[in-house]
């Protein structure tokens, strides 16, 4: 590694350490915004449950709007007197100016790729057609001036001809669609409007299906509940008004709706769920004009998805009796489940299958890492891919009629790099590597098993500078997620590699919940199972202690979304064992959760304080909101979320910021960042992302103790 660096990052982590310069400030009392407390209360099953701060869920008032204000100005200033902020930021900075590109696609006649010379706040796509000039198709850095509104999705028609893409305004869900033919950029039509959580499929060259929900009627469209999720068609030179409705809206809930053209134009597949998990099945035949609904599946108990079809024969991934998933095939002629064949068995592992080149691709987890398998259309197992290393492989997925296709690898030490991959030999070579000022070799990343509480086995994958001494004195973060069947896969991170640079280790846990080892795993924690996965979390934090890596005065706990619920639930849990406590976007009202936007569709994962007595006192104990206690110590806290924030309203954060001041007794600051004019995460600008980075770190390495200091 550049001496230079080592340098900075020893400079950094003394500064922030320092004992002089660390008790000077945690000596001067924190000054919160005074927070009006109403009296608000609701009764579940005749118990009475206070919510003194419910006003805070008006993201409408003024009121509101001002403690926003108060709180920012207050850690602006707490942040901006840390010494080690602006080297981390230009640290960053320094990382992440290089050049990033993305593989290549194929529309019509052009090749299609994105690309990011390095510090813009978007992805650029470009175009080139045979050997021509590369030339810019579509610069989302010019749709606005402070760069919050991002590029979210694009489709092309079949022929290349036309696109349509999607616009999302100051990070929110709900989107603007725009059609444009692609030869010349000519916009084809008016915007279409108060789209959310779509796809967009062309029907030929007449109009794309897209989903979307009804404006809430009352309250702001950025927490307003949501619940009848519709498909659409929209057929180009029509006004959004006209459009027609294909599917929903009847007495049915359900929250998410889409709709996909297959590949020989004669299907649309409808999948519809009213939860994250399981979904209804159905196709419309387009084949004439009397659009012919075929019921496939009418219930939501398990998971089907349209891998690929031929005509009437139908390739599915489903974990109908087959909780890991496999592949089957259906004829649409004959679509009951009775008629179905098993092409793919289920295994041990969770499967993720794709298509391309005329091969089907089963991309399987290994204790969290990547193994994939290349198929063909009879079922024959043609080989297993070989991979460049250990670590997260994706996108194994092109035109059925490709001859060439592209993956990408990386691991938490590895940047991403894009392989080029011959299906016929089984061949890959090295498509693109970036450039960037970071040297792998001084990194190591490996994983553990620890136990957790009740004896279960969990994998963690431990990231840090080789050589480094397990003297319990290393600054730690450790990451986790644990819900919705999501897997935590490794990754490369810019923001990581300035931690490790620092001396910090990089921990990411495989809690219960996630989808590492497939539905058993992830029903393990989940609804009456939850306090499974905050189990798995503390027991991570005791095993990096017990085995030295660090101490609790070095240790800090991180996560976003359900992962920020995981984060106050631990820190609420366990307020001694951790030093830092980062929730980010979290949801942190259990309560009420499911009474904003689309929350109720969460309702698998954890259940709902309307199911029933019991599971209204389970989520109770847990919720962080109400599992926070008066005169309790807790770990020094930055609270993040995103005035945008239309998914976890930031509500849940407001909410949790205001009694954790009120309740908290020590040195430690609480404070709340709240960004303005960005949403969940989703198209945040780069400039943002930095600043946050910097701001999470810097306060993290302030917090964090040294050995002259630790009592």
């Amino acid at each position: 590694m550049n001496r230079n660096l080592l340098l900075l990052g020893v400079a950094l982590i003394a500064a922030s350490c320092g004992q002089e310069e660390q008790n000077s400030q945690a000596e001067t009392p924190m000054n919160y915004p005074e927070t009006r407390k109403g009296d608000v209360y609701d009764e579940y099953f005749g118990t009475r449950v206070d919510d003194p701060y419910r006003w805070l869920e008006d993201d409408l008032s003024k009121e509101t709007a001002e403690w926003v204000k108060a709180e920012n100005e207050v850690t602006s200033a707490y942040l901006s007197d840390i010494p080690v902020r602006e080297g981390l930021r230009t640290r960053l900075e320094e990382l992440w100016n290089y050049e990033k590109i993305g593989a290549p696609f194929e529309e019509g006649d052009y090749s299609y790729w994105y690309r990011n010379d390095g510090m813009q706040n978007h992805y650029v796509l470009y175009r080139k057609k045979g050997d021509g000039p590369e030339e810019i198709f579509l610069d989302p850095n010019g749709f606005s001036e402070d760069g919050t509104t991002s590029l979210s999705g694009v489709s092309f028609t079949e022929d290349g001809s036309m696109i349509a893409y999607q616009i999302s305004e100051g990070g929110s869900d709900w989107r603007k669609v725009i059609a444009m033919r692609t030869e010349d950029g000519a916009i084809i039509e008016d915007t279409l409007r108060d789209v959310k959580f779509s796809g967009l499929s062309w029907l030929g060259n007449e109009g794309f299906f897209y989903s979307s929900y009804d404006k809430p009627e009352e309250g702001s469209v950025l927490s307003g509940k949501t619940q009848q999720h519709k498909l659409y068609f929209h057929r180009l030179g029509t006004q959004q008004a006209e459009d027609e409705l294909i599917f929903g809206g009847d007495d049915r809930i359900r929250r998410y709706v889409s709709g996909s053209v297959t590949r020989d134009q004669q299907w649309l597949v409808i999948s519809a769920a009213v939860s994250t998990t399981g979904n209804e099945f159905y196709l419309m035949s387009l084949a004439d004009d009397s659009r012919t609904l075929v019921q496939v599946v009418d219930d939501f108990e398990n998971e089907y998805g349209v891998v690929h079809s031929e005509g009437n024969t139908f390739y599915l991934q489903t974990n109908y009796e087959a909780p890991n998933s496999r592949i089957m095939v259906m004829d649409a002629t004959k679509p009951d489940r009775s008629n179905w064949s098993e092409l793919v068995a289920e295994t041990e592992m969770p499967l993720n299958a794709s298509t391309g080149c005329g091969k089907i691709f089963c991309s399987y987890l290994k204790d969290a890492t990547s193994m994939v398998q290349q198929y063909d259309l009879s079922g024959t197992l043609e080989r297993t891919v070989e991979l460049p290393g250990v670590g997260s492989a994706s996108g194994f997925s092109s035109k059925w009629d490709d001859e060439t296709l592209y993956f990408s690898f990386a691991n938490y030490v590895t940047p991403g790099s894009i392989y080029r991959y011959d299906p016929v030999s089984g061949g890959s070579e090295l498509y693109r590597t970036p450039e960037i000022a970071f040297d792998p070799a001084g990194f190591e990343s490996k994983q553990v098993f620890y136990t957790s509480k009740d004896g279960t086995q969990i994998p963690m994958i431990i990231s840090y500078k080789k050589g480094m001494e397990l003297n319990g004195n290393n600054p730690t973060l450790l990451y986790g997620y644990g819900g919705f069947n999501i897997s935590l896969t490794p990754r490369f991170s810019i923001s990581n590699v300035v931690w490790m640079e620092q001396g910090g280790i990089y921990a990411v846990a495989n809690l219960r919940g996630g989808g590492e080892y497939g539905e058993q795993w992830h029903s393990a924690g989940t609804q009456m199972n939850k306090q499974n996965v905050f189990d798995d979390f503390i027991a991570a934090a005791e095993y990096l202690i017990s085995e030295q890596y660090t101490r609790k005065e070095k240790l800090a706990i991180a996560g976003g979304s359900n992962g920020g619920l995981l984060v106050g639930a631990c820190m609420t849990q366990r307020p001694e064992l951790f030093q830092v406590a980062l929730p980010a976007v979290g949801v942190l009202d259990m309560l009420r959760y499911h009474t904003f936007t689309a929350g109720a569709g969460w309702a698998y994962d954890y259940g709902t304080s309307d199911d029933s007595k019991e599971m209204f006192e389970y989520l109770e104990a847990y919720s962080p909101y109400h599992a926070l206690e008066e005169g309790v110590e807790y770990p020094a806290t930055m609270v993040t979320t995103a005035d945008h924030d239309d998914r976890v309203v930031p509500a849940h954060s407001f909410k949790f910021a205001a009694r954790l001041q009120e309740y908290h007794r020590g040195d430690a600051p609480v404070l709340i960042r709240i960004e303005t004019n960005a949403g969940h995460g989703a198209g945040k600008p780069t400039s943002m992302i930095i600043d946050e980075q910097a701001d999470k770190w810097a306060f993290t390495l302030h917090n964090m103790r040294d050995e002259a200091t630790a009592e």
